[in-house]
């Protein structure tokens, strides 16, 4: 069941992203299944793997002849494993109470994983013909693209909602998340529909929902300022008109992973701070019973 849904999963968000696709029909600047493989990994083990495979396969079969079709997918199954691996390595805990790990998911799990399934991927379209050869990096930078956001905005916001209390949230923080995530939005769409060159007002809002809600206030508002900037890449518009895609694919790319890293890594930050200060605080709170306990022996003995 669990190999099932994962495929399931993995299909559905697989048809979701397709909807930006900028490369043959099948490459696209962001692709959620890449973050649903790794969180499933990471959460379930290397048990769900033909989950990924299954999925995979699904996706790409209406998509050209079967040889290069188990090629890609094997990419696509050999990416997360390979980020999973390296977590592992690294040491990487799912809550992202600490730096080292927003820092791990960053560039081990989205940046440096995902070049397994760009390079496979673009090299089997160029060598079946399907590609060009001088479209290679293009299409290769978009491939990256897409599979990295997949990681920074898809797979945080599965940690969360693995966790997620909502009854427990007062209705205050729920009202200050709600204005965190319109402003965020009402600025980027500005910035990317306007004329006026104010995307970086959106970083204070990143800023601010790491620092006051952690993670399930960063990874929300990351989703929602990585999805308007995909959109706006695939139309050319704002600060990505009148640019050719590999040079689309740089700027969407850094913009959308300087915020997943302001983000996670301000919301890692501030949740180890506060583990750190409650690991004191209970320590303070034992020493003070063992002196209490200790005093009425001391005045018997004086």
């Amino acid at each position: 069941m669990l190999i099932l849904a994962v495929a399931g999963v993995y299909y559905g968000s697989a048809k979701v992203g397709l909807l930006q696709e900028l490369v043959r029909g099948q490459v696209t600047p962001l692709w959620p299944p890449t973050g649903i493989a790794l969180a499933c990994l990471l959460i379930f083990g290397l048990r769900c793997w033909p989950g990924i495979v299954i999925g995979a396969l699904l996706v790409n079969v209406p998509l050209g002849p079967a040889g290069w079709v188990f090629a890609i997918a094997a990419g696509n199954t050999l990416a997360p494993l390979a980020s999973y691996a390296l977590l592992r390595r690294a040491g990487f805990r799912i809550e992202l109470d600490r730096l080292r790990d927003a820092l791990a998911l960053v560039f081990l799990g989205a940046l440096l994983g995902m070049l397994v399934s760009s390079t496979l991927g673009s090299s089997v379209l160029v060598i079946s013909g399907a590609l060009p050869a001088d479209e290679f990096w293009p299409a290769w930078s978009v491939w990256w693209t897409g599979d990295a956001m997949g990681v920074l905005v898809v797979a945080p916001l599965l940690f969360v909602l693995r966790t997620a209390r909502p009854g427990r949230v007062p209705a205050w923080r729920w009202a200050e998340a709600a204005v965190l995530l319109a402003g965020a939005a009402a600025v980027e769409l500005v910035a990317l529909t306007g004329t006026l060159d104010v995307l970086f007002l959106v970083f204070p809002f990143l800023i601010w929902a790491a620092l006051r809600l952690q993670l399930p206030g960063a990874a929300p508002c990351v989703l929602i300022v990585s999805l308007l900037a995909i959109v706006a890449a695939g139309n050319s518009s704002g600060p990505f008109s009148g640019h050719d895609l590999l040079s689309q694919m740089v700027t969407l790319q850094a913009l959308n992973g300087s915020a997943a890293l302001t983000a996670l890594l301000l919301a890692a930050i501030v949740t180890e701070r506060d583990r750190t200060r409650e690991r004191i605080e209970a320590v303070c709170v034992q020493l003070a019973e063992v002196v209490v306990r200790l005093s009425p022996g001391e005045d018997k003995r004086t």
